[in-house]
């Protein structure tokens, strides 16, 4: 049985739970889960004991050859193909996610298939998703070496004068050098003030001697991500600057003591909050401690604060073979932002810490 066909039956376990007879799983990050299909246009119908793959005719030769279920090659929209599977089949109840379903084909089905209810389940493959297999975890290991490796080769390269969009360019081509897909998301290079806006794109601001260096940057590497924050400081760091990096270097350690297996997420979130708050830079942290990530930069589970919703949720706790990013900040508006990220994986006593570059602040000169 392959790791494909292991994981349809894990999530077609989980369809009595939800009362429905199949699963429209349209999200392609899941399709790949589902597949291993790499295209841009798949769709999954699940049921218990069977699966269906449709696509269109610029991935037939592809489809027919790797995937191992059912594969239908679709003229025209691939919802009209999976509907008259459904028929066939006599579905009466069918679940899909409302986060990922159009509404102009959540209509279509609605038309095509009078007397089949649908049924809205979210995040149910996402959830199988959040603890990763050894093989995962093998590809997010390669893409973080990769990601650290393109890291360390534009350092070599850098010097106060390039563009936040030159470092950029050049952290992106390392990348790809080295064998990646593509980014993980669009890399993040922040120059002095700028490193205080903790999203900020590269710029044609040209980095100052004396300027602090953020750096956001992560790979694909067979469609499995990494993630990893790093700062460089060009000429001496000054003394807030080091202040700073400190808080957010302590923060960030002691977060990853935080981590293992049972532990609440929220228990590692305010691990990092509490130090910061130490330092007096609580209110200068202004995203989440961390996230999961995979076959998606942004993943379950979300190491944060309590979700504040009207109905209490269930505590979220981490598993074994989670892997997630620890990444606290600090941003002081007008002055400088400090962030230090690893990808780590979680373990039953505590997590390793897959990310192999220094967090010692890089001082270039």
């Amino acid at each position: 049985m392959t790791e494909f066909e292991q994981r349809r039956r894990s999530v077609a376990a989980l369809l009595p739970q939800y009362k429905v007879d199949a699963l429209w799983v349209t999200s392609l990050p899941n399709v790949r889960y589902l597949t291993g299909y790499a295209g841009s246009n798949g769709l999954v119908l699940l049921l218990q004991g069977e699966a269906h793959f449709f696509t269109d005719p610029r991935y037939a030769t592809d489809a027919k050859t790797n995937i191992d279920c059912k594969v239908h090659i679709c003229k025209g929209p691939l919802y009209q193909d999976a509907i008259h599977v459904v028929r066939r089949k006599r579905l009466k109840k069918i679940g899909f996610d409302p986060t990922q379903l159009t509404v102009s084909t959540h209509r279509a089905l609605h038309d095509g298939l009078p007397g089949t209810s649908l049924v809205a389940v979210s995040g149910l493959v996402e959830e199988l998703r959040a603890v990763k297999s050894a093989t995962e975890i093998a590809k997010i290991e390669r893409s973080v070496q990769i990601n650290s490796e393109a890291f360390v080769r534009t350092m070599r390269r850098a010097k106060s004068g390039m563009s936040e969009s030159e470092v950029a360019a050049e952290l992106d081509y390392q990348m790809r050098k080295l064998g990646a897909e593509k980014p993980a998301f669009d890399t993040i290079v922040a120059a002095g003030p700028n490193s205080a806006l903790p999203h900020a794109h590269p710029s044609s601001h040209r980095i100052l001697e004396n300027e602090l260096l953020l750096i956001d940057m992560g790979a694909f590497v067979e469609g499995y991500a990494s993630d990893m924050t790093r700062m460089v400081h060009f000429g001496p760091p000054p003394a807030r600057t080091k202040q700073l990096y400190q808080a957010v270097l302590e923060a960030q350690l002691t977060a990853l003591d935080t981590v293992r297996a049972g532990v609440a997420v929220t228990k590692v979130d305010a691990a990092a909050r509490n130090v910061l708050k130490k330092y007096g830079f609580e209110k200068a942290f202004v995203h989440s401690t961390g996230h999961g990530l995979g076959l998606e930069i942004h993943e379950l589970p979300k190491i944060g604060r309590p979700a504040k919703t009207a109905n209490k949720q269930p505590e979220v706790k981490l598993e074994t073979g989670m892997a997630i990013t620890i990444e606290p900040g600090a941003y002081l508006e007008g002055f400088n932002g400090v962030r230090i990220e690893d990808t780590v994986v979680v373990t039953e006593t505590g997590c390793r810490v897959l990310t192999p570059t220094t967090k010692e602040l890089l001082t270039l000169y």
